[in-house]
């Protein structure tokens, strides 16, 4: 699928693009003949670039050959088209994980939010329409919370997916396909790691509310999720993984498990659900099934004369949404998923050495 391809991972230092990356450069679908990572922030790629010099426990010889022979780090911002036109050169795929994520920095910057998330995703497909050798595939991380939006975050996400899907109208030569999920385990910003740092220090931990619920993943089900559409998605289609719910609150008892620390209810946050979705009801009626994943259907018809073929056994939500409130994972389920992918506080590493191996 990427044999000998020029990829570029846009945000590609951030918790997500770090696996992508590792996985890419372990060459799993095929080696490319570049790997671009491209990021504003040069503290990150400086310590990413280290990680892989000074072979981390997690980097196989196979990764560090690679890491030498394709790897190139370009400091950038979405933000700027002239940043990406020049990122773009000869590129065959594009991942774009670049956002501004955190759901009360987005309520209370919804400026910045607009300009990363909807901005940032106009300059990248203004950038491919007017080169004159696009991209293949063109590749969107969206979210659950743009499913419903209530918060700025989840909006912009929202309008992101839009913007990529019509794009696949208006520049045909290029496939533009998208991937939606929850929440991604011990991602940066995400709440296992404020878990972790509020156990550590000896409580409270604090929840939002007893009853709120959240899909959760891991971060290499993330990658898989973004390796089935680079390699199955017709155009506009969005892959969206079947993922168990919890109770948050399920959660941080895991984690605090027989420790003496208090566990405290705060309240709803600004611009947080109660549930999140990941299909909506009237999205269910467009959504299909691919194996392991549910893909959603476009809705422009320009798209699905192009998606005429393949599979479209229906994904029987029969008028439902997908609903992290759906499929619970019972206290000794959470336990089980903690301790499957090593985020008990016990299991935890040295950060830098975590997200590689991860």
């Amino acid at each position: 699928m990427l044999q000998g391809k020029r990829v570029l991972v846009t945000g590609g230092t951030g918790s997500l693009g770090k696996v992508l990356v590792r996985r890419i450069l372990a060459g799993e679908k095929g080696i490319p003949s570049k790997l671009i990572v491209f990021s504003r922030d040069e503290a990150k790629q400086h310590d990413m670039r280290m990680s892989y010099l000074h072979r981390a426990v997690g980097t196989d010889e196979a990764i560090y050959r690679n890491f030498m022979n394709l790897l190139e780090f370009r400091i950038g911002d979405v933000r700027r088209f002239e940043d990406l036109v020049s990122a773009l050169r000869d590129v065959d795929v594009v991942v774009n994980a670049a956002a501004l994520k955190q759901v009360p920095a987005c309520e209370y910057f919804p400026d910045q939010a607009l300009a990363t998330n909807c901005l940032g995703a106009l300059n990248l497909v203004r950038a491919v329409g007017e080169s004159s050798n696009p991209p293949e595939t063109v590749l969107s991380v969206s979210t659950d919370k743009a499913c419903k939006p209530v918060n700025v975050m989840g909006m912009t996400k929202a309008l992101q997916e839009k913007i990529f899907m019509a794009a696949g109208v208006t520049i045909p030569r290029t496939r533009f396909v998208g991937v939606r999920y929850g929440n991604v385990l011990a991602s940066r910003g995400s709440v296992i790691p404020l878990f972790h740092d509020q156990i550590r220090n000896g409580g409270p931990v604090t929840v939002t509310h007893q009853e709120m619920t959240r899909f959760l993943m891991s971060l290499d089900q993330a990658v898989d999720t973004i390796f089935a559409a680079l390699e199955g998605a017709c155009p506009g289609e969005i892959y969206v993984p079947r993922v168990p719910g919890a109770r948050i609150l399920d959660v941080a008892k895991a984690l605090i498990g027989d420790r003496d620390v208090e566990l405290v209810v705060t309240g709803i946050r600004p611009g947080e659900k109660m549930h999140e979705i990941l299909v909506s009801e009237e999205e269910g009626s467009r959504t299909v099934s691919r194996g392991a994943w549910m893909a959603l259907r476009p809705m422009l018809p320009e798209l699905l004369e192009r998606c005429g073929g393949g599979s479209f056994t229906p994904a029987n939500l029969q008028g439902r949404e997908y609903s992290s409130a759906d499929d619970l994972l019972d206290f000794d389920g959470v336990q089980a998923l903690l301790t499957k992918h090593h985020l008990r506080l016990e299991d935890q590493m040295p950060a830098a050495k975590e997200e590689l191996l991860r």
